[in-house]
């Protein structure tokens, strides 16, 4: 029985983990908001939305792109030279 919910607990933090894992890369990839602002871009040259709406949306996205960066750029100034530090893991699994 202890072995059962050893196993059950196990498999729930594995997929828990993976999770966090998943949401921390989406939270760091700055790449879904220069999609989103050469987006914005296409939609003013097409009459789409105004000047005035284009600025807001490009302040908003570069203050997200800017606070994304700059959280890269301290988590690697916290990486001491000559320190391993393992962001990732790629898992597979294959069975019956």
């Amino acid at each position: 029985m202890i072995l059962l919910d050893s196993l059950i607990i196990g498999g729930i933090r594995f997929c828990l983990d993976q999770v966090a894992t998943a949401v921390d890369k989406e939270m760091n990839d700055d790449s879904a908001l220069r999609e989103e602002l050469m987006a914005a871009q296409m939609r003013l040259e097409l009459g789409e939305i105004t000047e005035g709406e284009f600025r807001k949306l490009e302040d908003e996205l570069l203050g997200l792109i800017r606070a994304i960066r700059e959280r890269q750029m301290s988590s690697q100034e916290d990486v001491e030279e000559g320190e391993l530090r393992i962001t990732g893991a790629d898992v597979t699994f294959e069975g019956d």
